[in-house]
């Protein structure tokens, strides 16, 4: 495992289905296991919009930029 403070990160995903009208959508809620903070969203793009947001912020520095 990595020694990256954010290298690895657990979460707890919910999912569920609800109609809205005459349609059914799945909603989803995500809690970090680390810091309890919890987001929900109103369907599975808003959801993989977020989580793909949250892991290109969390990339690590590469060598170069480290100065090594």
């Amino acid at each position: 495992m990595d020694d990256e403070p954010d290298a690895y990160q657990t979460y707890l995903l919910h999912l569920w289905r609800v109609q809205c009208q005459g349609k059914w959508q799945w909603r989803a809620s995500i809690g970090s296991r680390r810091t309890g903070e919890r987001h929900s969203f109103a369907s599975l793009e808003q959801l993989f919009a977020y989580m793909s947001e949250l892991c290109d912020s969390q990339v690590p520095a590469t060598t170069e930029a480290q100065g090594t």
